[in-house]
């Protein structure tokens, strides 16, 4: 199905967010540092900016700035020689800065933050984001988790403009990875531990139909066992490919949900995957346990995405 991966670079701390640039550089973000990195095809390693926090997924927008979800800050746990998100089942930081959306410059390193709270309400733990066409984004809050309880959170949309944003679908259990199908009329969104990708019909940017019970939401699929599910990108056939945990891979999802590939990685904490390089064939995945970024060709083309 695929060729092996290859190591592109190594020594990131807990990398995620990956975006491929025109320029064959790939910028990603590192939770542990708070950085933004760019990474060369050689797989030299610059600073963009220094978020604070915890940088998790990102983007390029419609002014070709970079728009990034940070997850305010996480509790780290090295064994084995991985680094693992959260300790003794805590995650939020004793430094936490608050859940924030951060808008970049990548070649001044300039930053700002865009949305600290959605509708009134403090975002807790911002973890994935996509645009559409017209320049809104849809977003995950993730949220944290404490010794007894944890977040209680869903998923927004706002304006890269700064203007306004607001939570759509409510409540969402630990929504992670997100994406829109090639024309724009389905949105997606991983569940991290029940391990289940649910789908939204979109009639119209930034919303979702009006649900009778629960958060109206449609079952893709579910992985049996052990599987979590991460941050995810759709390719240019349809199929949802979501980094997948504990089973270290990627896991494609045909766009009906009746066929389930699974393409392993060698790291059990296989957090994100994007599409570059020649007729974006190129999957670049992020490996976080072993701070990691690989890349291998991907059996079908990447969705060409709004402004990337």
């Amino acid at each position: 199905m695929t060729d092996e991966l290859t190591i592109v670079t190594e020594g990131l701390q807990f990398p995620e967010g990956p975006i491929a640039l025109p320029d064959g550089d790939v910028a990603l973000c590192e939770l542990k540092s708070g950085n933004l990195t760019r990474v060369k095809p050689d797989g030299t390693k610059s600073l963009v900016a220094h978020l604070g926090g915890s940088p998790n997924g990102a983007a390029i927008g419609p002014d070709g700035k970079v728009y990034v979800c940070n997850s305010g800050g996480w509790r780290w746990t090295e064994v084995a020689g991985m680094t693992l998100p959260g300790e003794h089942g805590v995650t939020i930081s004793p430094d936490y800065i608050g859940g924030r959306i951060q808008r970049v410059d990548l070649d001044t390193g300039d930053f700002e933050d865009l949305y600290t709270e959605s509708d009134g309400i403090p975002l807790r733990a911002p973890n994935d984001l996509v645009f559409d066409s017209s320049g809104g984004f849809w977003f995950t809050d993730h949220g944290h988790t404490y010794e007894r309880h944890v977040d209680r959170t869903g998923v927004h949309y706002g304006k890269a403009d700064g203007s306004e944003v607001h939570e759509v679908i409510y409540s969402v259990s630990g929504p992670n990875g997100i994406g829109l199908s090639p024309d724009e009329k389905t949105l997606y969104v991983a569940e991290t531990h029940t391990g289940r990708v649910f789908s939204w019909a979109v009639p119209e940017p930034g919303t979702v139909p009006a649900a009778p019970f629960g958060n109206g939401g449609e079952l893709l699929a579910g992985l049996p066992g052990m599987q979590l599910l991460d941050s995810l990108a759709v390719d240019g056939e349809g199929w949802v490919c979501v980094a997948t945990l504990v089973n270290g891979g990627i896991t494609a999802i045909s766009p009906d949900g009746a066929t389930i590939e699974h393409v392993p990685t060698g790291d059990p904490l296989t957090t994100n995957i994007c599409f570059g390089g020649p007729e974006r064939r190129t999957a670049f995945i992020t490996l976080s346990a072993f701070g990691r970024l690989g890349s291998m060709r991907w059996p079908r083309k990447g969705l060409e995405l709004a402004y990337n």
